[in-house]
């Protein structure tokens, strides 16, 4: 299995790595034949481009769509820029999928691979600082050293001048890999120093096809959770696989049915921010006890929820604390994002419905309910249903309390 296999319907973009992983390669063999390049200088390795230029670059930015696959393709190529398969010298490129370079890479495990993602709500500058400095080591291994940056987006304005210096003068062997929705949630003077890959939402067929083959799901759960959530592999594969998401994707779907008077719309946007919160705590269970217990023992603390901890270390726990109580905020929003994302996609089919459009509903399995709102209202209220829920996530974006956001769109959905 070559490392491009799971990245999922982007052809074009997988053509342009593949391209600089070849010309990658052949730099590293220029230069074992030859000299090292003085830090800061910009390579030029040889090229498989007829026209002479290099593929190759120290600085990418991978943007795309939620579930549109930007951080596995970001590490495909990091896989491929550490690969030693001696079959990609025959014509076959690097990244093979099964040399000890890309098996490591594509794990997790990788000595010269950096994977950064964050589960709080932001980057901030001692994280972003900590970063550069490895960034300046030399490959352990003499190829790579490559920083895979998952949630660009969520760099501070601090952080992202921080990594500003870094990606302006990079080591000469290290590669930078940000990832964002869109080129507008990267600082201007980062983005202008990438090279920009834009990653498309996969088609729904290419989705249900990997879910099969790589999850081992029945083709048809597959086909039911790639058209759930319009193309979206991640969401699809957990709807797929986890019984709790699709009972919670089945309540959403059932609110548009229940906000016929303000006692309704109140109850239902209380049970949103419920769920929410309840997804908070379970991640809290799974997570935070064994994180705690961990950094008490390695603080010498006695075995025990109770011993208690040496002077001097309180500061360390209280830290942790505070990373574990913004973890839980960012779950919950997480959580109602993705069921206000479900509720949007609800009300796009309903649309589809009054405009008699032949298109596949995502939503099919409630069509009753579809066509039931679908009659009793029009084209225009559902355009501002759609509206009030889009107009939620920004509100929840600036930190509007979330009862309170999610209140004001129940309404409006009644309303219409």
């Amino acid at each position: 299995m070559a490392v491009w296999d799971d990245v999922v319907g982007q052809d074009r973009v997988t053509a342009q790595l593949a391209a600089a992983a070849r010309d990658a390669d052949a730099l590293i063999s220029a230069e074992r034949a030859g000299r090292e390049p003085a830090r800061g200088e910009q390579p030029e390795p040889p090229s498989a481009d007829p026209g002479g230029a290099s593929q190759m670059t120290h600085a990418w930015l991978f943007t795309g769509p939620p579930g549109s696959g930007r951080s596995t393709a970001a590490r495909a190529f990091a896989a491929a820029l550490q690969c030693v398969s001696p079959d990609r010298a025959l014509g076959a490129g690097p990244g093979c999928g099964f040399c000890d370079g890309c098996h490591t890479a594509l794990i997790g495990t990788h000595a010269d691979v950096e994977i950064v993602r964050t589960d709080l709500l932001s980057i901030g500058v001692k994280e972003t600082r900590d970063l550069v400095r490895r960034s300046s080591l030399s490959p352990s291994g003499g190829r790579w050293q490559v920083i895979v940056l998952e949630d660009a987006d969520r760099l501070t304005e601090g952080a992202g001048n921080v990594l500003l210096k870094a990606v302006e003068e990079p080591a000469p062997r290290t590669v930078w890999l940000l990832c964002a929705p869109s080129v507008e949630d990267v600082l201007p003077t980062i983005r202008s120093r990438c090279r920009l890959l834009s990653l498309r939402t996969p088609p729904v067929d290419a989705v249900a096809d990997v879910l099969v083959r790589r999850d081992g799901i029945e083709p048809d759960a597959a086909g039911r959770a790639a058209r759930a959530t319009q193309g979206h592999i991640g969401r699809a594969r957990r709807l797929a696989t986890d019984e709790r998401a699709r009972a919670r994707r089945a309540a959403v779907l059932k609110l548009p049915l229940r906000v016929d008077d303000i006692g309704g719309c109140l109850k239902a946007a209380q049970e949103l921010i419920d769920a929410a919160g309840e997804d908070a705590k379970q991640v809290a269970e799974e997570v935070d006890t064994k994180e705690t217990e961990e950094l008490r023992a390695a603080l010498g603390a006695a075995a025990g929820t109770n011993g208690r901890l040496p002077r001097g270390t309180a500061g360390a726990m209280k830290e942790l604390q505070d990373k574990q109580k913004r973890r839980s905020t960012r779950t919950q929003r997480d959580s109602l994002d993705l069921a206000l994302v479900d509720l949007t996609g609800f009300y796009r089919d309903v649309l589809a419905l009054q405009m008699g459009a032949s298109v596949p509903l995502a939503n099919d399995e409630v069509r009753d309910s579809l066509q039931r709102i679908a009659t009793a209202s029009t084209p225009e209220r559902t355009l501002r249903r759609i509206e009030a829920v889009i107009a939620c996530r920004e509100a929840l974006d600036r930190n509007v309390a979330p009862l309170l956001a999610v209140e004001a769109m129940t309404v409006t959905l009644r309303a219409g």
